[in-house]
């Protein structure tokens, strides 16, 4: 086909959050048009920033042109007499090259592409296909997680960091954690790196440990169900990087990240030797250590004590807990 003869379309919406509706809509107009820009309406209101949600539209159509409309435009059209000229202006403003068709699922396809002189090419059995929309998404998250793309994903999930000592219980909680709940957990990314190096640990280690613990996060985040457990996280590395080397690197406060509730391990259980662990007589002052760093981040957190069976009925009823 000659180049002159391709035809361009838009997709517009505001994709608070993105879903497979949404996925399948911008598919279709990609299967039926040559060109295609996607058009991220957003206001400053709105729950969801609107640059975030234009970053996962170009991550997940990368073929496609992701525009971001930031007007604050009329939403409906009984609230101004000009509701469509001002979406006209905006759009061809925007979108900056001919508007010759315009995808969409919802009624407002018609008369949009009736004022910007293009074609209406409606998206059939959109609702039907895929029975969700962005506000029922943002009032439960939980209840449609298989119709969430990984980026949205990983803004959703809640985190639950498992935090303290050496030796309580930690990564084992997590594991078990993880299968009660049908999810994922983050292994201790230092453990692998020390046991390879003979449990030596130097300054330099400790950046690397913070960043990858962070990657990995983040990297099972995007597969990870609605919670995701984390043995530990970035925020021991400065602690670690004190109670051995008596200083912090500020590289390591770079990586601490957000959490919806910390179960934070007392050492009152039995030590048990590793190559890897460095403290057997100083669990109850990191303890206090963690403590501390944990309030001062404002973090929701749960004291988890006592037998191995009573800290998994603590962490079960904690995460329940959570809103």
């Amino acid at each position: 086909m000659d180049g002159s003869m391709k035809r361009h379309g838009i997709v517009l919406g505001k994709f608070m959050p993105p879903h497979l509706g949404h996925l399948y809509l911008v598919d279709f107009a990609l299967g039926y048009a040559d060109e295609v820009t996607v058009v991220v309406g957003s206001l400053a209101r709105e729950p969801i920033p609107g640059e975030l949600r234009a970053s996962w539209m170009r991550e997940l159509f990368p073929q496609a042109r992701v525009v971001h409309l930031t007007d604050e435009n009329p939403q409906l059209p009984h609230e101004h007499a000009d509701f469509w000229g001002i979406w006209k202006r905006s759009l061809e403003r925007i979108v900056d090259r001919p508007i010759e068709l315009v995808f969409a699922g919802e009624d407002y396809g018609g008369p949009l592409a009736q004022v910007l002189g293009a074609e209406f090419v409606p998206v059939n059995g959109l609702r039907s296909l895929v029975p969700v929309s962005g506000t029922r998404i943002r009032e439960n998250p939980a209840a449609f997680w298989s119709y969430l793309p990984a980026p949205v994903r990983a803004h959703f999930v809640r985190r639950i960091s498992i935090f303290g000592p050496e030796s309580t219980g930690k990564s084992t909680l997590a594991a078990r954690l993880a299968e009660h709940f049908q999810t994922l957990w983050v292994p201790e990314f230092a453990r692998g790196w020390l046991e390879a190096r003979g449990g030596k640990v130097g300054l330099e280690d400790l950046p690397v440990i913070s960043r990858a613990q962070r990657a990995s996060e983040e990297a099972l985040a995007r597969q990870s169900g609605p919670l995701l457990f984390c043995d530990t996280d970035p925020s021991a590395t400065p602690l670690w990087s004190e109670e051995l080397f008596g200083c912090s690197h500020p590289v390591l406060e770079l990586t601490v990240g957000r959490y919806d509730l910390t179960l934070l391990c007392a050492p009152d259980v039995p030590w048990v030797e590793d190559c890897v662990r460095y403290r057997p007589d100083g669990g109850q002052r990191f303890w206090e250590r963690c403590r501390l760093r944990l309030e001062s981040e404002g973090r929701k957190m749960v004291l988890l004590s006592g037998s191995w069976e009573e800290r998994w009925k603590q962490a079960i009823e904690a995460i329940h807990s959570l809103k």
